[in-house]
């Protein structure tokens, strides 16, 4: 049932709250996603205006949803949030944000950090009962690359950061961390500054790829340590030819978020 390197469940009682916490949890997740889909994003479209100040407005929203559903998740005992600093991640403006993936987690919780996160949404979620807010927030996945930087490039000069996992999915058990050359293309198209944010903490087994449902930390609760990194400039890459640059920066990233 677990892997090998987790060790034994010795509170079975917590063990089993935890699992039926976390469900809990995820459906309460859905819940505010209906609700912003239903209740608060058509009366925020149809008042707010222009479009820019309705993005920012529902943008500040969802953060703040975020927000409530870990806070949420800590009442129940079975998260706790520990940030180097959140008024540094509030501040941040056209900055691309890379970070590693280890859970299911991750991207809700950086977007409850920053109210101005933009991400590049998986394209299945076009299709999914979000697919209205998703549409208007975020930049959907797709083959077309030239058109994803461009989108990427746009977003960052209107002021927001860019939230990209450059491994593109959940970091797999045990396996060494491979990341994808995206985000040193889009920072070095956009010239803007990439700053690298560790996910750390505890063992986030049943919230990892390929866990089952059913899984929790053996132990004790999942904790996310969230610490930034200095941030790197890629016009120091500007003098090289394009490949080589991407492929350098890309290194560094590795590095930042190894």
């Amino acid at each position: 049932m677990f892997p090998p390197d987790l060790p034994c469940v010795k509170n079975w009682p917590l063990y089993i709250y935890r699992i039926f916490a976390k469900w809990l949890s995820f459906f309460v997740f859905g819940l505010i996603s209906i609700i912003l889909v239903i209740l608060v994003v058509p009366p925020m479209r149809l008042f707010i205006h222009p479009h820019g100040k309705f993005i920012a407005s529902i943008r500040r929203f969802v953060s703040a949803s975020m927000r409530l559903f870990f806070n949420f998740m800590h009442l129940l005992k079975i998260v706790d949030v520990d940030v180097d600093d959140r008024d540094l991640y509030r501040q941040l403006s056209s900055k691309i944000i890379v970070a590693n993936h280890p859970s299911l987690l991750d991207p809700v919780l950086i977007i409850s950090l920053i109210p101005k996160a933009d991400t590049i949404a998986a394209e299945h979620l076009r299709r999914s009962i979000i697919s209205g807010v998703v549409r208007q927030l975020y930049i959907l996945n797709s083959d077309d690359h030239n058109k994803i930087i461009n989108s990427c490039d746009e977003t960052l000069k209107n002021g927001n950061c860019l939230l990209i996992f450059p491994e593109g999915t959940r970091t797999v058990r045990s396996k060494e961390m491979r990341i994808k050359k995206g985000a040193a293309r889009i920072a070095i198209a956009s010239g803007c500054g990439i700053v690298p944010v560790h996910i750390g903490g505890t063992d986030k087994f049943g919230l990892g790829k390929k866990d089952p449902w059913f899984g929790f930390n053996p132990t004790e609760r999942y904790v996310y340590k969230v610490r930034m990194g200095k941030e790197i400039n890629p016009e120091q890459y500007k003098n090289m030819p394009h490949s080589a640059a991407v492929q350098a920066l890309t290194k560094e990233i590795l590095r930042a978020l190894s």
